[in-house]
């Protein structure tokens, strides 16, 4: 059974940062990249950034090239986005899933909120 839990998002004045995490059941994150998505109000859900399962190689969106950080902890199943110098344009739902994905037939997790006040 696929288990997606994100945490740590809430609300922030611009220029602030948030550290989300998401705990991954075991067999989703051995065996998959691992990326971070949002969907802001309105939007569809996008791309943020995700990590390869071994060498840890990352990629990001060019919205958060600089800002943003994901890391992973594989001895934890966990997967973590830091977030610096946020925006308002950052406010959106934040999700966790495998990379890549299909967002219309995957499975997701709740996702957690990230609202940037300006």
């Amino acid at each position: 059974q696929v288990q997606l839990v994100e945490s740590g998002g809430g609300l922030v004045q611009a220029g602030g940062s948030l550290r989300l995490s998401c705990a991954a059941s075991g067999n989703i994150f051995s065996s998959n990249a691992m990326g971070w998505y949002r969907q802001a109000p309105e939007k569809q859900r996008e791309w943020v950034a995700h990590i390869t399962r071994v060498a840890g190689v990352t990629k990001y969106a060019d919205s958060v090239k600089g800002r943003f950080t994901i890391a992973r902890d594989n001895a934890k199943n966990t997967v973590y986005l830091q977030m610096n110098s946020l925006r308002p344009e950052d406010t959106a739902v934040y999700y966790c899933n495998k990379f890549p994905v299909n967002i219309d037939r995957d499975y997701w997790g709740q996702g957690t909120q990230v609202t940037v006040s300006s």
